[in-house]
Parts: structure tokens; C-alpha cells; sequence
């Protein structure tokens, strides 16, 4: 039985996340409103370091809402990005949305995209995506929220099925549409679904791991995956150290009441906000 934690969400990142913020701290085109904790703001993060655009990274407390942040959210939540070189300032919210202006606008600089250029194989990744968004992503939080022994069997095992999914899904393009499985692939380059699908996948292996005993996954090629993607130089940079997601989530593992809109949507059935 894992004590409860005493500690709060971390306000701050830490280990290379923190290096990262520190690198981006001055004035510049855009500004990434985020949350050290937060797994939407992690694959936005990694989205704009693989774009090799400029931006400035402010951090912020999304209980708190502060007045700067609603100018860019309304709904009050990370990730938001300012576009400050209109008059007045325009914002995009959303993290996947975040993700979409950030890669066309790379694309359009002749910057590195993490979508393929073929039409039918970016349908592809937007199905791959669509279930880590739909499925993979809800049931991490089902189970992680879980008190009762039952559900946490259930979770464990309703989590392990959404990533064998997902697995399908890269095995079956890797044979008609190679360009979709991004780092699935060895010889594969970092790919929208890799990203949108990391900051839970890296979750797995510490706050799951700690708070509910789960096994990654094992196999000669999910194993290999697992480690080009968490190894990769932007998911790296992104990543706090393994304390900041321990206390950080603790609320969550104990289903403290209004942790946040997703874990109250998670408790009551809807879909997340």
C-alpha cells in the first residue's frame, strides 16, 4: 500500500525540463503558456523543440488561473501559445490544436514536420492519433484514478490493451504506409503520433509504476520503442525529474475530489475536456 503523498504539484520544472524552460526564457515570436506536471503541455513542448522555432516558455499555475493565461485560454487550461507579433496579440489553446500551428508553421519555414508529406499516410497518423486521444489517454486516467482493488485490475488491464492497439495500428502501417510509424520504426524519425502519445507512455514507467504497481509492457520491439522514444533529444528535454511526477500526481492516484476538469471528467464518464 503506497502512503499518501503530503506533497503538492510541482510549480517548477527540474532536471532537463528546467534547462529547456532556462533556454527559453527570453522575448521572442511565441509564448507557450505551460505546467510543469502537465502531460498536454509536454507534447506541445516536444512539438515546438523538434520544430526548431524560436519561443519563449512561461510557466504558469493552471489552479490559479491567472488573468494572462485566460487571455490565451479562456477555459483556463495549459497548453495555450501566444503569437506575439500581432497587435494585439493572438493565441491558439488546445494541445493538439497547439500542435497543429506549430508544425504547419514549421513546415511553412522549411522546418522539420512531424506530419509525412503523402496525403493518405498523414490520414493514417491522424487515425493513430485519434485513438491514443479517444482511448489510450482516457484509460490511463480511469486507471490511475481507481481505488478499489477490482477497478485497478481493470484499469491495468483496459491500459494494456489500448497500447497493444496501438501497436496494431504501427505494425499494420509499417507494412502498407512505413511513414507512419515514426520511431516504431529503427530507422524511423520522431512522428506526430510518437508525440502525442509520449507524455503518457512516460508516465507509465514512473507515477503507474509507483502508484500501482503496473508493468511496462515488455517485447523485443515495444521495449526498443520505448526506449528510442524516451531517449529521443526533444522528449528528453521536456522530461522534470521522477520526484516532480510523483507528487504531482499523487492527487490523482488517490482520486482527491476536484484534482482537475480531466479527472473529474474521468470520474463522471465524459469524454476529457
Amino acid at each position: 500500500m503506497v502512503k499518501k503523498s503530503e506533497a503538492g504539484y510541482h510549480k517548477e520544472a527540474s532536471g532537463p525540463a528546467l534547462k529547456t524552460a532556462q533556454a527559453h526564457a527570453g522575448e521572442a515570436s511565441m509564448t507557450l503558456f505551460g505546467s510543469c506536471f502537465c502531460p498536454f503541455v509536454q507534447r506541445a513542448w516536444v512539438a515546438l523543440e523538434h520544430s526548431g522555432l524560436d519561443y519563449h516558455y512561461y510557466e504558469v499555475d493552471p489552479y490559479e488561473k491567472p488573468k494572462d493565461l485566460l487571455e490565451v485560454s479562456p477555459r483556463g487550461l495549459v497548453p495555450g501559445l501566444r503569437l506575439n507579433d500581432t497587435k494585439p496579440p493572438r493565441a491558439v489553446a488546445e494541445s493538439s490544436i497547439v500542435m497543429e500551428y506549430i508544425d504547419e508553421l514549421a513546415k511553412s519555414k522549411g522546418k522539420p514536420s512531424l506530419m509525412p508529406d503523402d496525403l493518405y499516410t498523414r490520414s493514417v497518423v491522424r487515425f493513430q492519433a485519434d485513438h491514443v486521444n479517444r482511448n489510450l489517454i482516457p484509460a490511463f486516467y480511469r486507471y490511475l484514478q481507481a481505488q478499489e482493488e477490482e477497478k485497478q485490475i481493470e484499469g491495468a488491464k483496459d491500459f494494456v490493451e489500448q497500447i497493444e492497439k496501438l501497436v496494431e495500428m504501427f505494425q499494420k502501417a509499417e507494412k502498407d504506409t512505413p511513414e507512419a510509424v515514426g520511431l516504431w520504426s529503427e530507422k524511423g524519425e520522431l512522428g506526430w503520433t510518437d508525440v502525442m502519445a509520449v507524455p503518457w507512455l512516460f508516465r507509465m514507467t514512473n507515477v503507474l509504476t509507483h502508484y500501482r504497481g503496473f508493468s511496462v509492457p515488455s517485447g523485443e520491439k515495444i521495449s526498443a520503442y520505448l526506449e528510442r522514444l524516451f531517449e529521443h533529444p526533444h522528449v528528453k528535454a521536456t522530461c522534470s525529474n521522477e520526484d516532480l511526477y510523483l507528487d504531482s500526481y499523487a492527487r490523482y492516484a488517490e482520486n482527491r475530489p476536484n484534482t482537475s476538469q480531466v479527472a473529474n471528467a474521468t470520474n463522471s464518464g465524459r469524454g476529457l475536456p
